[in-house]
């Protein structure tokens, strides 16, 4: 099959061309026919198949065939709504657009939180056809009349589970009232939870059900591997895998903002070119930081799990977990960096005794275990002992089991959020509105340095991993 076959127009096919792409993935060849004929969709893909161009092409294609009442008087209502849960998926998004959509007489904004807002409003007053926010940033801008929602025709709600994660559902019905009554939703999630599914019947109505891969499995073209070794050995086997193996290019995982600042001073110390990217970093930095990666002025990048959502390499080979989520479905979703674009990648988890609960989680939710390799010379200590796992400063899980019902930090989980349960943050009251992303701007100084991290932005509490 081809993009020709798939009804798009000439302009399209061409911007298409260009960007290296001659046939569609196995989303795209399924969403994009049944976004163009109308109605809702429910559509799960794991990270890296190419979901992204399988709503903004036929988003493309539809906005296109616009008729001439929209553009009297140079009037350009927001015609299509794309929500996504952070600020680096936001850019993505939007790249993507205008990517395909450059020879289009159409016009896209892309906002998100952190800096003044003043640029923004002026960006919106002259109209925009298509519009890629996070929901925090977009009720700032409704709530200043910068911004109106009345004419949307279509929604996209991407990365939808990390939105239920994040516990962006309050945000997110805001958002909804709105919207005109009459419009056609399309629901994206890299995994197919049951709180997607109790979302969906919600939001959708009779949508046409796709997936394109097992329900959270994990990328057949990503080599997993598991290194047991002892917790306070961690850093000196990652620095002797990146040297030994001449890794120039990988993305480490870490489970809080202090871990990933902590390993990249340790990794800096080794002689390794490292920076953090994290929710602390102001976006100047995150987006430094990851330029300087994709160009290989850095060879390790350390993220949380929030912070690399959006994180998009075609040709990213390795991607370690440093440590083990204690969310099971996270780690699909770090594996998912390498291994995209019908490239193969290598995962590595560097996994010690506390961590066992958390591997097993893992093994069971993606049904297979993963292959284990002792690294000679790091062999751990049969006599250790499990200890508890701290993560963050409200939550400590011993010896690596996990409590039900929470997610993260002591966070409510998708499940209670999406009955409708109001988040809470340490002090037993409603998170603020206001900052809830940060937004680009100037780049700043990258992370390489050891004058150790910016000071932390005003931020929501549950966007600041």
């Amino acid at each position: 099959m081809s993009f020709e076959s798939l009804g798009l127009r000439a302009d399209i096919l061409r911007a298409i061309a260009e960007a290296g792409y001659s046939n569609p993935t196995p989303i795209q060849a399924q969403a994009i026919p049944a976004v163009l004929k109308g109605g809702d969709i429910l559509a799960g893909a794991q990270t890296g198949t190419g979901k992204t161009a399988g709503f903004t092409l036929p988003l493309l294609e539809k906005l296109s065939r616009v008729t001439a009442d929209k553009l009297v008087k140079g009037r350009r209502p927001v015609r299509a709504l794309i929500l996504t849960p952070t600020r680096e998926l936001a850019a993505q998004v939007h790249d993507s657009v205008r990517t395909y959509g450059k020879y289009l007489s159409l016009r896209s904004t892309v906002v998100f939180g952190g800096v003044s807002i003043n640029p923004q409003m002026m960006n919106l007053r002259g109209g925009t056809d298509i519009l890629v926010a996070t929901p925090g940033r977009l009720l700032d801008l409704v709530n200043q009349n910068a911004v109106s929602l009345r004419e949307v025709e279509v929604l996209v709600l991407d990365e939808a589970d990390r939105m239920l994660d994040m516990g962006f559902i309050h945000d997110i019905k805001k958002v909804l009232a709105l919207l005109p009554k009459q419009r056609q939703n399309l629901l994206f999630s890299a995994t197919f939870s049951d709180e997607i599914k109790a979302l969906a019947d919600k939001l959708l109505n009779q949508p046409s059900l796709i997936e394109v891969a097992r329900r959270n499995t994990a990328s057949e073209r990503v080599t997993q591997r598991v290194h047991p070794v002892d917790r306070n050995r961690k850093r000196e086997l990652l620095s002797h895998l990146i040297k030994q193996g001449d890794w120039q290019q990988v993305l480490i995982f870490t489970r809080t903002k202090h871990g990933a600042n902590k390993l990249t001073e340790q990794l800096l110390d080794d002689g390794i070119r490292a920076a953090a990217i994290h929710g602390n970093k102001s976006q100047g930095a995150r987006t430094k930081a990851l330029e300087d990666f994709k160009r290989g002025e850095i060879r390790a990048l350390v993220a949380t799990d929030i912070a690399a959502r959006g994180i998009d390499i075609d040709q990213l080979p390795h991607v370690v977990n440093y440590e083990l989520p204690n969310v099971p479905e996270d780690y699909v979703h770090r594996i998912g960096r390498t291994g995209r674009a019908d490239a193969e990648g290598i995962a590595i988890s560097l996994v010690c005794i506390d961590e066992d609960k958390f591997l097993r989680d893992i093994e069971k939710l993606i049904k297979r275990d993963i292959d284990k390799q002792v690294v000679p010379g790091f062999e751990p200590d049969p006599n250790a002992k499990a200890e508890p796992i701290v993560l963050g400063r409200r939550m400590t899980i011993g010896a690596g089991t996990a409590k039900p019902g929470k997610s993260r930090a002591g966070k409510p989980g998708a499940a209670k959020l999406a009955l409708g349960q109001k988040p809470k943050n340490g002090n037993g009251k409603k998170p603020s509105g206001n900052n809830q992303q940060q937004r680009t701007s100037k780049p700043a100084s990258a992370s390489t340095h050891r004058k150790g991290p910016p000071k932390p932005a005003q931020q929501r509490a549950q966007g600041n991993s």
